[in-house]
């Protein structure tokens, strides 16, 4: 299967081998602002940031984190939202010699203290909206240092001058302790400094540590090196057509702190000297519409969530979206009717793709133009797939044979920090395991089929949640849906699902149930149907199955 010639039905354009540069993340700022120094590389709320003055800033935040006591291999914790304080904060944390450990915002005072003593974190650049966890967190961690920014710092006026009433309003009084661990960000930028100069490998050099439940839904640091993210945005860029270096426009609006965000709307952008239009809340669907009305993306790296309520809005079509070419959906599986909705709406191609964070995390991609197939498309250029058994994992499956997905390539991650049996329960012969059950056709198209630990076992029969979210998904009433085992003592498990209805629809159990009926075997037909307003979601829009389960133990 190594062998599949998958490049015959890659767009128009893109290399069968790329070139990877032997350089570090951080100089991937370096070539964009040597190249297009007075590109606007940020536009956040309308104050807009050049690559020269964001290059500037990156250094003269490295050189103070170096003088602040930060040295080489140290954990810099990044505690941000998407705003021009995160490109700044986490190239200064790689040039100050530093690996940068991405932090959910949302996280609670226990989660951030899990994490930062898994990682030995003793640096932390936090935005002072998520301050008040960090402070209870922190005497139970290594952390040394805080560095705090407050989002007003990079809005133009008069947004800069209203934001703290909001914020007041919103997050209630903030205090900042004077304490001298704590320093304020632009006391770190105010002079033009040089961050030291020093050697290293990128193939086995980690730059960032990435939490992940991976495959056994154990909190872990995947180590991703400066060539695994480096060939994972090129790999990205590349499958873009057409692209035009320094005058794409990307919409920024997925979290950073993601890694999916990290490369698709932030690295990959970078590596084409695009402009970052950044919103910081993924899920303010309408003030993202206007900015994108606004501000004439081309290209739209999204999540599935994100489309959804994009399609179902009852005022799209008083915005103008038609500067979009490109929309990749990742994170989750992208339905086929929210995927002919959006292209039809808005006129831009929407294609679905598959990564992992343990691959920093495209994998795969549907080519955005040519041959387009339900699924998760094609590997990437320099990505190797194939299908393995799901008993023991080391025989290699022919075409439409349902298995456990592996991948190869320059993207995959060297390890999960500080556990080595995990790592190689899921690292190979250089082979990824990625736990999820894919299919391959003749043309060397891959579907995923499930996760592994998702699949319901009904009466002996196995149940793939898509498959039937996905049918959810064409009932002209139901806006989202999710589906989860529970416990049954006659059949083992049976199928439940959770919707929500469109505005202004209305459904019963029953209605769903006959209309699955007609379309699935009667073992896949959910046997309860749960209505609910909203379905339990990260920030980043995959919802939780998990804790649709964990909500329902003895059903």
């Amino acid at each position: 299967m190594a062998e599949f010639p998958w490049h015959k039905h890659w767009p128009k354009g893109v290399p069968k081998n790329l070139e990877y540069p032997d350089i570090p993340v951080q100089d991937l700022l370096r070539r964009a602002a040597k190249g297009h120094p007075e590109t606007v590389a940020t536009r956040f709320y309308g104050a807009k940031l050049t690559y020269a003055e964001l290059d500037r800033r990156a250094d003269a935040l490295a050189a103070s984190l170096v003088r602040l006591g930060v040295k080489r291999g140290d954990r810099v914790a990044l505690l941000l939202p998407n705003c021009p304080q995160f490109p700044i904060a986490f190239f200064a944390a790689l040039r100050a010699g530093g690996i940068a450990v991405q932090t959910n915002p949302l996280y609670t005072a226990r989660e951030i203290e899990q994490q930062y003593n898994d990682a030995g974190v003793e640096t932390v650049v936090c935005a002072d909206l998520f301050l008040k966890n960090l402070l209870k967190a922190k005497p139970n961690t290594m952390v040394k240092r805080v560095v705090v920014t407050d989002i007003k710092e990079y809005l133009p006026f008069p947004l800069s001058a209203l934001y703290p009433i909001k914020k007041k309003k919103d997050h209630g009084k903030i205090v900042v302790p004077d304490k001298p661990w704590i320093h304020r960000l632009p006391d770190l930028l105010g002079g033009v400094g040089q961050p030291p100069k020093f050697t290293l490998n990128p193939a086995t050099d980690v730059a960032v540590l990435q939490y992940t439940g991976g495959t056994t839904g154990t909190p872990k640091g995947a180590m991703l090196t400066h060539r695994n993210l480096v060939a994972n945005a090129m790999q990205a860029a590349a499958w873009l057509p057409e692209k035009t270096p320094g005058k794409e426009v990307f919409l920024s609006v997925i979290p950073f702190f993601h890694v999916y965000g990290l490369t698709t709307a932030l690295l990959a952008p970078i590596t084409m000297a695009a402009t970052l239009v950044i919103h910081a809340d993924p899920r303010e669907i309408p003030a993202i519409l206007k900015l994108a009305h606004k501000t004439r993306p081309t290209i739209f790296p999204g999540v599935p969530t994100m489309y959804v309520a994009i399609v179902n809005r009852p005022d799209l079509r008083k915005y103008d979206l038609r500067s979009i070419k490109a929309c990749i959906s990742g994170a989750a599986p992208l339905p086929p009717e929210v995927r002919k909705k959006f292209e039809k709406l808005t006129g831009g191609k929407l294609v679905e793709g598959y990564g992992l964070t343990e691959a920093s995390p495209v994998t795969h991609a549907n080519p955005l133009f040519g041959l387009y197939k339900e699924g998760i498309g094609l590997p990437l250029p320099d990505t190797e797939a194939r299908i393995v058994d799901l008993e023991t994992g080391t025989m290699v499956l022919g075409v439409g044979e349902s298995g456990e997905l592996c991948v190869r390539g320059p993207q995959v991650m060297k390890g999960y920090w500080g556990k080595p049996e995990e790592t190689a329960s899921v690292l190979r012969d250089g082979w990824l395991h990625t736990g999820d059950i894919a299919t391959m056709d003749s043309d060397g198209y891959f579907a995923i089929v499930d996760r592994k630990k998702d699949v319901i076992l009904a009466s002996g029969y196995n149940v793939y949640p898509r498959e039937v979210e996905d049918v959810l998904f064409e009932h002209p009433a139901i806006q989202e849906a999710a589906v989860v085992g529970v416990k049954d003592e006659y059949r083992g498990e049976s199928v439940k699902a959770f919707v929500v209805l469109k505005a202004g629809q209305k459904a019963t159990e029953d209605e769903v149930r006959a209309f699955c009926k007609e379309r699935l075997a009667p073992f896949k037909i959910p046997k309860t149907v749960e209505f609910r307003k909203d379905l339990p979601k990260t920030l980043v829009g995959k919802v939780l199955r998990r804790a649709l389960r964990e909500e329902n133990p003895g059903q």
